[in-house]
């Protein structure tokens, strides 16, 4: 390909409203261009790593031995009617009316339509295990699309549904699919992590997320290098507490606090450490048990945050309390609530929490605190216990194998055990051996081909622009000669490279363009390809090019022989 030919549009500033690194970087390398809030237009060069990542998924989808189809983007109502989804899936699920006034949707993902297909088509247990995929466009309207591709409103999926006539066959599909999608993340040259997860809005009885590795990353990874045990932070334990709670030692005083709402300036005032602190967070429990109040509390220690998912599985669904309503219960301003005193309110207890003693929590009174609280003597005991924190580094592993580690990453890829929840809603069934009707078990897999590219940026950049890993790259060679309209000889150089490693099979890009060294040098180093072959009079003299490694820091000349050995081809 020559520049000439093709359709390259670089920009030297990315736009003002561009957020992070490949945000900024697919748009100044002419990958994408914005047309609405999150909606882009892949543009010949983003086409050409998309298409490639795209590749690389199919092959090995299809070595695996699923088959792929294709679904409507457009899905009737119906369907999600059937499973509950279209109460519950939220405003994320972009609903319209067609000219008859009937109720459909841009599909998200693709589960109803799937299990549709099944219901219909297979009725024998010989039909299955069955295992199907797609690579489509999905639409979630996003309350606020961000990020550029790593968040936005319309992308590229590939998602895949496999169904089985017993729980075992899905794990051995489930397991076929965890090792399909290392094979994929390697492949693309990408430092990825696979780690257990929260199931979430897809629904079923376990799950794994892939996560390629980046310091941008918005979710927070739980690690321990002795045992290999990952898991997102959502999901991971924080194990109990070895020692039992400490005999109290002080009693229970009220101290002046004046201003100093938040649990670090508490501490700092006080002179103890942070960790001795309590802090009460106020929510609103949307179906409390019985006749208990809505409004409750949750203890957390003051190092600690809330883990939103494993509190909501322990208290219900909730959110959190508005001031007016924490006033109305504990009769002060948030900043100084706590547990005691709290008469008939639930109080929740991280499992760290409830061994403390002599601790220091607020005194439910303006501009003071308690200190030397302890339980059973001046609060009752919590109404329960449970893990409600995140997991720290230095933590105890779940596993019971050494300590975590904590990294950031970017969620390219999710496996689910669907189990029968969209089976069973949805009547899907089949004939056993004994001729008896039984609901089908459903695994779910997905890949966020469009997401990828963007986190493949965030994981490999500089400050000259993109690195990408030659597998995705969209040109792996580019050719710069020096006075290519000028210079016969540079001219005829350059052709002759280009047409040699265009029928090797490489993807070359010749930059013919009547532009500075400079320019090009730029370009050709923004958009990622690996290798820069530059051709001029002065080293086509000695019988050399100049070669450089996108990540090298300087060049090197080299014989025609010794560029075919540093490009990988056959002498």
């Amino acid at each position: 390909m020559r520049t000439s030919q093709f359709f390259l549009s670089t920009l030297k500033e990315a736009p003002a409203d561009a957020e992070i690194v490949s945000h900024r970087l697919m748009l100044r390398a002419g990958l994408i261009k914005r047309l609405a809030g999150g909606i882009y237009t892949w543009m010949p060069l983003g086409l050409r790593v998309l298409r490639k990542v795209e590749n690389v998924v199919r092959e090995e989808m299809d070595r695996s031995g699923a088959i792929e189809l294709l679904m409507p983007a457009v899905v009737p109502a119906e369907l999600w009617q059937e499973t509950g989804r279209w109460e519950k899936y939220g405003p994320e699920l972009l609903r319209f009316k067609d000219r008859h006034q009937r109720d459909f949707v841009i599909g998200p993902t693709h589960e109803e339509v799937i299990t549709d297909v099944v219901r219909k088509e297979v009725k024998s247990y010989r039909q299955l295990p069955l295992h199907l995929y797609q690579v489509q466009t999905k639409f979630r309207d996003e309350i606020r699309p961000r990020f550029g591709v790593m968040r936005g409103r319309e992308f590229l999926m590939k998602d895949g549904y496999s169904f089985h006539a017993s729980f075992e066959d899905l794990q051995r599909e489930y397991a076929r699919m965890h090792d399909t999608y290392c094979r994929i993340f390697t492949r693309l040259g990408l430092r990825f992590r696979p780690v257990a997860a929260d199931t979430g809005s897809i629904g079923g009885t376990g799950s794994h997320e892939f996560h390629v590795l980046a310091d941008s990353g918005e979710d927070a990874l739980a690690y321990c290098p002795a045992s290999g045990y990952a898991a997102n932070v959502e999901l991971a334990e924080a194990q109990p507490p070895a020692s039992p709670r400490g005999t109290p030692t002080q009693p229970m005083l009220r101290v002046a606090t004046p201003g100093k709402t938040k649990c670090g300036d508490v501490a700092a005032l006080l002179d103890i450490s942070v960790a001795r602190m309590v802090k009460a967070i106020a929510i609103v429990r949307e179906q409390p048990e019985s006749d208990a109040s809505p409004f409750a509390l949750i203890l957390l220690r003051g190092d600690h945050d809330l883990n939103e998912i494993k509190a909501q599985k322990v208290v219900g669904d909730f959110r959190f309390a508005r001031d007016e309503e924490i006033v109305a219960a504990l009769g002060c301003p948030p900043g100084y609530i706590g547990p005691v005193g709290a008469k008939g309110i639930d109080v929740f207890a991280d499992r760290t929490v409830a061994v403390m003693s002599d601790f220091v929590c607020g005194a439910n009174e303006p501009d003071h605190h308690l200190t030397g609280v302890n339980f059973d003597r001046d609060l009752p005991a919590p109404t329960l216990v449970a893990d409600l924190r995140n997991v720290v580094a230095g933590d105890p592993s779940p596993d019971g194998q050494g300590t975590l580690e904590l990294c950031r990453g970017i969620e390219v890829g999710h496996i689910f055990q669907l189990r029968t929840k969209y089976a069973a809603d949805m009547g899907c069934t089949f004939l056993d051996e004994n001729g008896k009707q039984q609901v089908m078990e459903m695994g779910c897999y997905g890949i966020g081909v469009s997401r990828i590219v963007g986190a493949a940026i965030e994981q490999n950049h500089d400050e000259r622009g993109i690195i990408f890993p030659q597998s995705i790259a969209p040109f792996e060679v580019c050719i710069v000669p020096m006075g290519y309209a000028k210079s016969a000889s540079v001219k005829a150089a350059a052709d002759a490279l280009h047409d040699e490693l265009k029928s090797a099979g490489v993807d070359v890009l010749l930059d013919d363009r009547n532009e500075r060294p400079g320019v090009m040098f730029a370009d050709m180093e923004l958009i990622g390809i690996p290798h820069r072959v530059v051709i001029g009079e002065r080293g086509l003299a000695e019988g050399k090019v100049e070669y450089k490694g996108r990540t090298m820091e300087s060049s090197m000349l080299l014989t025609s022989a010794e560029l075919r050995t540093t490009l990988g081809l056959a002498s």
